[in-house]
C-alpha cells in the first residue's frame, strides 16, 4: 500500500529502511531480447478509453508514443540487440497502449530532455521511473504506478552492514547522482551530521557507471546510494556488492514514481484507469514480478496525488 507523506518520527527510519529488501535476492535471468517473448498484452479498456478527452492530442494517430531512458535496468535498458529499450517502464507502456486501444511507439530520451519533448506534444506519455513533485505538477499531469526505493550499496567485503539512520554514515565517501532526490536526501543527512558535531560526508559524482564501480570497488568511495532497483541488478549479476539499506526516495516522506502527460492534455485519467484495470486483472503484478520489483508495487493508481514538496 502507498503511504504518501507519511512523516517518519525519529527511531522509525529503520522501518523504512526495510522496504524493497528482496530486490538483493535476484534469481534467474532477465530475458533481455529484443523480440520479448514473455511480455504481456491487455484488451482495451472501454472505461479509460472514454476517459480520454474529447480534447486530446495524441503525438500520432492511432499511436500512443511513449518517452523512456533505457539507463537504469531493469527499469529500463537496452536489449541485447543494443537499440530495442526493454524492461519494467517499456512492459507498463505496452500494457497502457493496449489499454487505450492505441499502438505502442517508443522513443528513446535522456534523461534531461523528456520535459521539452512531452511540453512540445513529441511523446504522448514518459514512463521512465519520474517521481511525482509539486514543482513538476505544475507543468505536468501524473498517474502512479510504482513507489520510489532509494539503495545503499557498498562492496561485498565491506565491514559496512547497515545503514539506519544519517549518523551511520559520518565522516563516509558516498557517491550519489547530481540534480536527484537522493542527492538532497544525502545534502540533508550531512547537514543533520555536522550540526550534532559528526564528521561531514564525502559526497562523489560520477557520470560514468564504470567509474562509479573502480571507485566503490577500489575503496576511493565507501557507499553508492541511488535507484535501488538498478543496484540490485548489478549485485545480482557481479556479485560485488550487497545492499546495507533502502528508503523512500522522497524521504522523510514518501513518494511515487508516474506516468507522466502534458498538463491538462486530458490523458491522465484515462491512463490512471487503465493502470487500476491492470491492476485488478493481475497483469500489473506479473509485470512487476518479471522484473523483481513487487516490492515497488502500489495499491491503486491515482491521478495527480500530493507530491514531493518544492525545496
Amino acid at each position: 500500500m502507498t503511504t504518501r507523506f507519511a512523516s517518519i518520527a525519529p527511531g522509525a527510519l529503520a522501518a523504512t529502511l526495510a522496504l524493497g529488501l528482496s530486490f538483493a535476492a535476484f534469481a534467474g535471468e532477465f530475458d533481455l531480447s529484443p523480440e520479448q517473448p514473455g511480455r504481456l498484452r491487455a484488451e482495451k479498456n472501454e472505461e479509460a478509453i472514454k476517459a480520454i478527452s474529447k480534447d486530446a492530442k495524441f503525438a500520432r494517430d492511432g499511436k500512443f508514443v511513449v518517452a523512456v531512458d533505457p539507463g537504469l535496468p531493469p527499469i529500463a535498458t537496452y536489449a541485447t540487440d543494443s537499440k530495442t529499450p526493454v524492461g519494467f517502464d517499456p512492459d507498463l507502456s505496452q500494457l497502457v497502449a493496449d489499454s487505450l486501444g492505441k499502438e505502442l511507439v517508443l522513443e528513446t530520451v535522456a534523461w534531461a530532455d523528456w520535459p521539452l519533448g512531452l511540453s512540445s506534444g513529441k511523446y504522448d506519455a514518459v514512463i521512465t521511473n519520474v517521481t511525482v513533485t509539486e514543482e513538476r505538477k505544475e507543468k505536468f499531469d501524473f498517474s502512479t504506478y510504482r513507489r520510489d526505493v532509494l539503495g545503499l550499496y557498498v562492496k561485498a567485503d565491506s565491514p559496512i552492514t547497515a545503514v539506519k539512520e544519517p549518523k551511520d554514515i559520518a565522516g563516509l565517501k558516498v557517491i550519489t547522482d547530481a540534480g536527484t532526490n537522493q542527492e538532497k536526501i544525502l545534502l540533508a543527512w550531512d547537514k543533520q551530521n555536522q550540526a550534532a558535531g559528526l564528521k561531514p560526508i564525502e559526497v562523489q559524482y560520477y557520470d560514468d557507471d564504470a567509474v562509479k564501480t573502480l571507485a566503490l570497488q577500489s575503496g576511493r568511495a565507501d557507499i553508492t546510494f541511488s535507484v535501488n532497483a538498478t543496484q540490485a541488478f548489478q549485485s545480482a549479476q557481479t556479485g560485488k556488492t550487497k545492499l546495507v539499506g533502502t528508503l523512500s526516495g522522497g524521504w522523510p516522506l514518501t513518494a511515487d514514481i508516474a506516468v507522466t502527460t502534458r498538463k491538462g492534455g486530458g490523458l491522465a485519467d484515462a491512463v490512471t484507469i487503465a493502470i487500476n484495470g491492470l491492476i485488478k486483472d493481475g497483469k500489473y503484478a506479473k509485470t512487476l514480478a518479471r522484473w523483481n520489483l513487487s516490492a515497488e508495487a502500489v495499491e491503486k493508481s491515482e491521478t495527480n496525488p500530493q507530491g514531493l514538496p518544492k525545496s
